[in-house]
């Protein structure tokens, strides 16, 4: 082990070269990113965007909440509320709020909490893991109001742009690169009967998976981008970097600098109009010209011109305040 080695070092263990990677992790890293999109002021405190004399909790946050409501509506008798009594702690609620900003479904979430209760309380796992799904649901929306609004004006920019436009979602990231959503329905047709079989080589957009995949998909694109550019930073600096998804490592004589470059770049990141930009990018593809907007669907189209405008509006967090955020990433 290496710390035997650094105590055993002739000159003392202040002498001995470390080569032990020292790693960062971000705090709900897909959340942070939604929060600073969104500028989302209490997000932004419940995942460590904001300087606090303690790391903040964003799966304890959530728990708070979800108890708060439940004990409420346990007073009006409701059967499942009352079955969760003493059953609701940040370890039940924890990998829905985990994955939510990667696109959990309903169902899925209800089989997360549905496995958590298995464990606390197996004899209301059935009828408690719907109320509790919803409840997580509608607490987290609250949490995080103007990430989700985000999130839903992504979902229906996915689903229109496969329903009007026939067209997978595509973007590009601050760092140029091309991303496109490959989610289509293989239908083979007949020639001769034109009738349509469930698998072949005739694919179409499939409208359900770009809808649920935008938001999750949008945000990974995020976090590689700042990874990227830390990387890149840290490069030039001469420090050693490796990371995994949103860890990121080096020697422990250069983690002080690394994470005051991770802040920086994601500061830089955000700073950036990147709502606006996605807006932009999809009026110039996708956007209908006036001579296209004459005719049939011509109201559908409208609205869908519109819909590429409608930039959700954003909160008051001020994105300076991650550069003194101890727990942003530690």
């Amino acid at each position: 082990m290496e710390l035997c080695d650094a105590l055993k070092h002739p000159g003392g263990p202040e002498e001995f070269q470390s080569r032990l990677p020292v790693h960062a992790d971000g705090s709900c890293n897909g959340l942070q990113h939604y929060a600073a999109l969104g500028r989302d002021a209490q997000g932004a405190e419940s995942v460590n965007l904001r300087a606090s004399p303690v790391p903040r909790d964003v799966y304890a946050d959530v728990a708070e909440m979800v108890e708060k409501q439940r004990a409420i509506d346990e007073q009006s008798g409701l059967a499942e509320a009352v079955a969760l009594k003493d059953v609701v702690r940040r370890k039940v609620v924890k990998q829905t709020v985990m994955t939510s900003v990667y696109g959990v479904t309903a169902y899925g979430a209800r089989q997360q909490i549905r496995r958590q209760l298995d464990a606390v309380a197996p004899e209301h796992r059935r009828a408690a893991a719907a109320y509790l799904q919803q409840l997580t649901f509608d607490c987290l929306r609250k949490r995080f109001e103007s990430a989700r609004h985000i999130q839903d004006w992504l979902c229906r920019i996915a689903q229109e742009l496969a329903y009007v436009r026939k067209a997978p979602a595509e973007w590009e990231t601050p760092m140029g690169m091309p991303v496109v959503q490959p989610y289509f329905l293989y239908v083979q047709k007949d020639e001769k009967t034109h009738t349509s079989g469930s698998i072949g080589d005739k694919p179409r957009v499939d409208m359900r998976r770009q809808r649920n995949a935008l938001p999750p998909n949008l945000v990974h694109s995020l976090d590689a981008t700042h990874m990227m550019r830390t990387a890149l930073r840290c490069r030039q600096q001469d420090i050693a970097f490796v990371s995994v998804h949103d860890s990121f490592w080096t020697h422990a004589c250069d983690v002080d600098k690394m994470v005051r470059l991770c802040r920086e770049e994601f500061v830089n990141l955000h700073e950036q109009p990147l709502l606006e930009q996605l807006s932009q990018y999809w009026i110039r593809r996708f956007g209908f010209s006036e001579d296209e907007l004459r005719g049939k669907a011509s109201a559908r189209k409208r609205e869908f011109n519109t819909l590429l405008t409608q930039v959700p509006q954003r909160g008051s967090f001020q994105l300076k305040d991650v550069l003194e955020s101890t727990y942003f990433f530690c």
